[in-house]
């Protein structure tokens, strides 16, 4: 099986790029369908949505008034991390990601499937945020007429249909998606420049730390809030599983994920602002649609309807992306031989990976049906500041492992500071409920009971002779 480092056979003219060749005896490779603009969209999409839409209320009951501090922390914290992967995705466009990486710096197999299997869950836990966030008080706007669970159920079961018929049709869904998304985050923007012209809402608030107590007590009040917070700066890192459908991936993911991460911060930074100013924190605390409520008291006659709709656009699109990147985490997995090979099954005529598409979404609907909204926002952010932790100390292993192609190289400084900062944020210094440490623990003994079944299928298959190079 070849590395990603070594060279990929000349293609006939015209198909440059493509990678759309499969070897023989070998499943279909997926196809090179995102072009840099897109690309910009995706991350942007990606990271834009359930984070800001739901759980701002939730990280405003964590640290009060100052509601903006976490969510400029969290975009600190990000940009460092983001830094690591643009050079590591740039050295080595694969789809597996962070295991990928972990591998080849740390050539630890156990330690690569436990990196892997975190990013999965992570992104199935977000996912499971927004099917959550999607049955609450957005859609209560319109009915509260069936059941939030089954709601959510049907919400997971639609996104994996619209995965399983093609890379294109769920990127252009993304497009729509993204567009809508940032004209909710525009409206916010622009209620909140009203209310500051019209001398609206209480400044006061934002400079308000109300975390119970002070000393030890605010540091992990702070930190508590940032951790959760940071679960709006998710999806950069997803990102990166699409570097074999991405054209020329070296040179455009560096521009895409840094355009994605600086956007996005300061939209978010701005809008936790606005949302301080116009609504009082245990108004935001209290509601799973806080922008909502934002809305609302903004004083111009904007429809509420309007915005919960726009807003259950934005979880959609947050849900449809991570349901993906897990599907294609699965794929690139099963084809470094992590996980057992018929994870990498994908469908002939439209060339996904329908085996890791059907098990991710059955994940998925087990979480929705057992966590809320902020647990499984902050299962998200704990499970990714781990991986993150790795993924910053790899990047500095793998200087080790010079490639024949040029690709962006990360200042020394910033992979320092992201491991740091994210071991800091998923340490018990930042206050988070038992529930994230129980719910990120059962995910991981499923894990680690997945790795071994596959460890166990390929040494009876070694033993009885058949190939699992």
């Amino acid at each position: 099986m070849s590395t990603p480092d070594t060279p990929a056979p000349a293609e006939p003219e015209g198909h440059k790029g493509d990678g759309d060749r499969a070897r023989p005896g070998s499943e279909p490779p997926l196809k090179r369908a995102l072009g840099p603009k897109v690309l910009i969209l995706f991350v942007i999409g990606d990271i834009l949505g359930t984070g800001i839409y739901a759980t701002t209320g939730d990280v405003a009951g964590k640290i009060g008034g100052a509601l903006w501090l976490p969510f400029a922390i969290g975009f600190v914290v990000a940009l460092l991390t983001a830094a690591s992967y643009v050079e590591l995705v740039g050295k080595y466009p694969k789809a597996a990601g962070a295991a990928l990486y972990t591998q080849k710096a740390f050539k630890v197999p156990f330690l690569t499937f436990v990196v892997a299997f975190m990013v999965m869950c992570s992104g199935l836990s977000s996912a499971s945020a927004a099917a959550r966030a999607f049955s609450g008080d957005y859609l209560g706007e319109f009915t509260d007429a069936v059941p939030p669970t089954l709601i959510a159920i049907l919400f997971i079961l639609a996104l994996a249909a619209i995965n399983l018929r093609g890379v294109a049709e769920s990127v252009k869904a993304n497009v729509v998606l993204t567009l809508v998304e940032v004209s909710g985050l525009a409206v916010i923007l622009a209620i909140g420049a009203y209310a500051v012209f019209s001398g609206e809402g209480e400044p006061s608030r934002l400079t308000q730390i109300e975390t119970g107590g002070t000393g030890y007590a605010l540091l992990t009040g702070v930190l508590g809030a940032t951790a959760l917070g940071f679960f709006a700066f998710v999806g950069f890192e997803d990102s990166v599983n699409m570097a074999e459908e991405t054209k020329n991936p070296a040179r455009n993911f560096p521009r895409a994920i840094f355009i994605g991460v600086g956007v996005t911060g300061t939209i978010y930074v701005l809008v936790a602002l606005i949302s301080s100013l116009l609504v009082d924190s245990e108004t935001l605390s209290g509601s799973s649609g806080p922008l909502l409520e934002v809305v609302k008291a903004g004083g111009v006659d904007f429809p509420p309807k309007l915005f919960a709709l726009i807003a259950l656009f934005a979880v959609t699109n947050s849900a449809l992306i991570n349901i993906m990147m897990a599907s294609r985490l699965c794929y690139g997995m099963a084809n470094e031989r992590i996980l057992p090979p018929s994870m990498g099954k994908v469908l002939s005529g439209r060339r996904t990976p329908w085996v890791g598409i059907v098990f991710v979404s059955a994940l998925a609907i087990g979480l929705v049906s057992t966590g809320e909204i902020e647990g499984l926002g902050d299962t998200t952010s704990f499970l990714l500041l781990c991986v993150f932790a790795v993924v910053n100390i790899a990047v500095l292993v793998l200087r080790r492992d010079p490639v024949d192609h040029h690709h962006f190289r990360t200042p020394t400084a910033l992979p320092v500071l992201g491991a740091l900062t994210s071991l800091i944020l998923a340490s018990p210094l930042a206050d988070r409920g038992s529930d994230v440490y129980v719910r990120a623990g059962i995910l991981l003994v499923i894990g680690i009971g997945l790795w071994v079944l596959n460890k166990v299928v390929m040494t009876a298959r070694e033993k009885s002779g058949v190939d699992t190079s």
